[in-house]
């Protein structure tokens, strides 16, 4: 079992922790496909819960590689971009698609997915292997999950309407690669 600790191994603890983060996510996919969202949403849930233990695990026990960085980022792409984007797509917009704007809607997600990515591609290039900064810029993408899914439940109230959702997606795709200051926890 040494191979848990061993920080240059592939299977490490926190790199584990970052696989089933990427299993949460494809599971949220699988549900969404099937129109199950509760099942969805406990994985993607479930996907940040291990994206919090990987990075916990990585600095305690001194795993920090850059194979956990890109690897990380990946699960983070999958668990807080391509997932939440999904989720909406499919819970607020699926079916609707020509009588809504068809034009708008595929460019809000392409647009949110494509940020989401810029974002994380910015970050691993400004990231220092094993350092945390005291402040990210620009929302990170976690948060940028989690305001999806207020705008979601906001939606599911009946007070906004798809154009709200869709112009609230865009707005935090800006954010998430704005100069905004957030505190790292």
């Amino acid at each position: 079992m040494d191979f848990l600790f061993n920080k240059e191994n592939h299977f490490n603890l926190a790199n584990l922790a970052t696989f089933f983060n990427i299993a949460s996510g494809i599971l949220a996919i699988y549900f969404l496909t099937h129109g199950e969202f509760f099942g969805a949403a406990l994985f993607a849930w479930l996907g940040g819960a291990f994206d919090i233990i990987d990075g916990k695990i990585a600095r305690k026990y001194g795993l920090s590689t850059e194979f956990g960085v890109q690897l990380d980022s990946f699960a983070d792409f999958l668990s807080f971009v391509v997932v939440p984007s999904m989720f909406i797509f499919f819970a607020v917009f699926d079916g609707m698609e020509l009588e809504l704007n068809t034009l708008f809607i595929a460019f809000t997600f392409i647009y949110y997915v494509i940020s989401g990515l810029r974002r994380l591609i910015q970050f691993n290039i400004n990231a220092h292997i094993g350092e945390v900064e005291k402040y990210f810029t620009g929302v990170p993408t976690p948060l940028g999950a989690i305001l999806l899914w207020i705008v979601y439940l906001i939606w599911l109230t009946g007070y906004v309407n798809e154009y709200v959702v869709l112009v609230a997606m865009i707005v935090i795709g800006y954010l998430l690669n704005s100069k905004i200051k957030i505190p790292h926890p």
